[in-house]
């Protein structure tokens, strides 16, 4: 980050009391009136970290005019280098955050909290700090300051001594995203993405019914939808029984027992005679954090039993304590295991600064509910999707859990829905992908953009679950998702814009890209891009396997286009350069070129090179093994002499196009031995 010249602070006192205070940065200090200001910068592992201090004297006895409530300080840094674009990741509501795409300090949206600064010979990662009270914020700045706005939802506050910003500059985004990252990380005693465990059921395909029933969910309506799933011979493992369940009303939580109107029997018949149906293994259910929306009942039952866990804001509502929360969660989890529960999604957790408004700081708030929450999470392996949670107070405060929501929810009938979605996932992956296992949300099978969807549930990284009605699933979707005993071919992080993608529009020009890696048998890792046309008009396009930073290095590499079925070869650096209608789409897997050939596993399957556990080659023979039977495929320059799997020799029936070579084999869940003799 560029040596700032100045800084002014604006405080806003209760009584509509301003003051204006300007600090120089040599000193960092402001004293005037009884009222203290200190601004300080520090290193920071190859950045830049600020903090504030600031007191405000008050008298005995006498009405003093400490911080309001509502956004009490404003801090400008003055920027002696301006970044030539910026992206600014800004919460447009309380729960989700999105992508804008300035070059003005100006023209940077409110809420933003987490900036991206492409400068001509390097990038920088800026984020307004989390504190102990406080959060910060980015706002609107001057054409020569950015502007950070901080609140605690808690007025009448007199002295703070908080974080202010953090910056990390490198090279690269990535590098900088990276480092800032992993600094908040050690900053805050929470873990990296790479160290939180990503429980068992969410490496195989689910169902929500949220989108099938909204909250008109029943016994009945589950039952029916798992025979259909049975019928079809989709392999879910895992079902969420979203909103809908619960013992609630006017949006208040009485009861911890499942809505018995649409659930007579409770939940651990249906759950048992599902499961003897068909491969289920995992159920889940949905709640707020609050309990319910709106908190939970008071003078309920549910008040009574738990009431030393809860909490009464000044504002009425009554919701888990930040303070005693544990045995709140702790209880009711310890139910649901008993019902046959094994997991929970919990929504509206940046809900905090509407519960605790005037009660507890913002940052105090969050951090306890999260670790109320996980704590009582423990009964069931921290199995947790954490949900509308993006807000930096949330994303900060969670210690362990590994699943967290990466956008907006999919609305399956929106218009230009698949774009926003897109959008949304794509840029918040490149910071929330740091600390998190994201979650691109549920689709639709059957919807105008299924199979957009599809791929893009492929490359996220993250857990795959659908949402369809009763009768409505195509099961053809899927399947290039997964094998087919329902584990999804999970791909190493989230899918992330390349970086000449990253400050620019895709929905007004250009086409968006995104990369992903994964392991390539014994052999490295492989890659993948997606391009996906967000605009109206056709559009040009360009990638090279450099593009990907994590993929194995190597000069040269193979280009698998699975949708065209073609394949040709790039060097590191060289550019394939290509075509998008409106609304196209494209995927293209990227592996490095072995001197025999390069086997591309299973070709039906979007992540198919996954499938590859090991591959061996000499002067004339590749030999590969492959998870699973089905569509097998390799290139080589080299036609082969024979083929054979295991002991059957199956050189009649492969299929050649170029460089590109295929055989149809049953798809089984046998474990297969390709030997290719050249």
């Amino acid at each position: 980050m560029a040596e700032k010249r100045k800084i002014r602070c604006q405080i806003y006192c209760q009584k509509e009391k301003e003051i204006d205070a300007e600090l120089s940065m040599e000193a960092g200090i402001y004293e005037n009136d009884g009222i203290r200001i200190e601004v300080t910068e520090n290193a920071a592992d190859g950045g830049q970290y600020g903090e504030i201090q600031l007191n405000m004297k008050n008298e005995s006895c006498r009405e003093n005019f400490n911080l309001r409530m509502e956004k009490p300080i404003r801090v400008f840094l003055s920027m002696d280098e301006r970044p030539e674009k910026i992206t600014a990741m800004y919460l447009y509501n309380e729960w989700w955050t999105r992508p804008a795409f300035v070059e003005k300090f100006q023209d940077i949206p409110d809420l933003t909290q987490v900036a991206f600064f492409k400068y001509h010979n390097r990038f920088a990662c800026f984020i307004p700090m989390v504190g102990r009270a406080f959060k910060t914020y980015m706002v609107s700045g001057t054409e020569t300051e950015i502007c950070l706005e901080m609140t605690a939802y808690l007025g009448g506050q007199r002295e703070l001594d908080e974080p202010l910003y953090l910056s990390m500059e490198a090279p690269t985004l990535t590098e900088a995203v990276h480092k800032a990252f992993a600094w908040l990380a050690e900053y805050k005693g929470i873990r990296m993405r790479e160290k939180r465990r990503v429980p068992e059921m969410f490496h195989y395909l689910g169902w929500c019914s949220w989108d099938a029933f909204y909250t008109e969910v029943s016994e009945e309506k589950i039952r029916q939808k798992a025979d259909e799933l049975v019928q079809k011979k989709v392999p879910v493992k895992w079902m969420i029984i979203d909103d809908g369940w619960l013992s609630a009303q006017d949006e208040l939580l009485y009861d911890f027992v499942p809505d018995k109107t649409k659930f007579p029997n409770g939940f651990k018949d249906m759950i048992k005679e599902i499961k003897e149906k068909g491969d289920f293994r995992w159920f889940g259910v949905w709640h707020a954090l609050g309990g319910y929306w709106g908190g939970i009942s008071q003078g309920s039952v549910l008040d009574c039993n738990e009431n030393p866990y809860l909490y009464k804001t000044v504002n009425g509502k009554l919701v888990p304590s930040p303070l005693t929360g544990e045995r709140f969660y702790r209880d009711w989890y310890q139910e649901l295991r008993q019902e046959g529960i094994d997991f929970v999604k919990v929504d509206g957790q940046s809900a905090v600064p509407y519960y605790f408004e005037n009660s507890l700081p913002v940052s105090e708030a969050a951090r306890g509910m999260n670790q109320a929450l996980e704590s009582g999470a423990s009964h069931m392996d921290g199995a947790i999707i954490n949900c509308m949670g993006m807000a930096m107070e949330n994303i900060l405060a969670r210690p362990t859990s590994a699943i967290s929501r990466n956008s907006d929810d999919f609305v399956p009938n929106k218009e230009n829905g698949f774009a926003e979605h897109l959008l949304q996932n794509a840029y918040n992956a490149i910071y929330h992908n740091e600390l998190y296992c994201c979650d691109w949300d549920m689709f639709w099978t059957k919807q105008e953009d299924s199979v957009k969807h599809s791929l893009l549930r492929a490359i996220s990284g993250g857990p795959v679950y659908f949402s369809d009605k009763i009768g409505d699933t195509v099961p053809e979707v899927l399947k290039p998702l997964m094998y087919g005993d329902g584990r999804i071919l999970m791909m190493e992080r989230s899918a992330k814009p390349t970086e000449d993608c990253i400050f620019s529009n895709p929905m007004e020009i250009g086409v968006l890209k995104l990369h992903n890696v994964a392991s390539w048998g014994e052999c490295g890792k492989g890659g993948g891009i997606a391009a996906y046309n967000l605009t109206s008009q056709r559009q040009s396009y360009a990638f090279k396997p450099a593009d990907i930073p994590d993929i194995e290095v190597t000069d040269a590499y193979w280009v698998y286009d699975f949708f065209g079925r073609k394949v040709f070869c790039l060097n590191c650096s060289e550019s394939y350069e290509g075509i998008l209608e409106a609304d196209g789409f494209a995927w293209f897997v990227i592996l490095p070129k072995k001197k025999t050939g390069s086997c591309l596993g299973l070709l039906n399957k979007y992540a198919g090179f996954m499938a590859v556990e090991s591959m061996q080659e000499s002067d004339d023979t590749l030999i590969a093994v492959v998870t699973e039977s089905g569509v097998l495929g390799w290139i080589s320059e080299r036609e082969p002499r024979q083929v054979t799997t295991g002991t059957a020799d199956v050189t009649k029936n492969v299929q050649r196009d170029g460089n590109l070579y295929s055989v149809l084999l049953p798809e089984t869940s046998a474990k297969t031995v390709l030997t290719i003799t050249l």
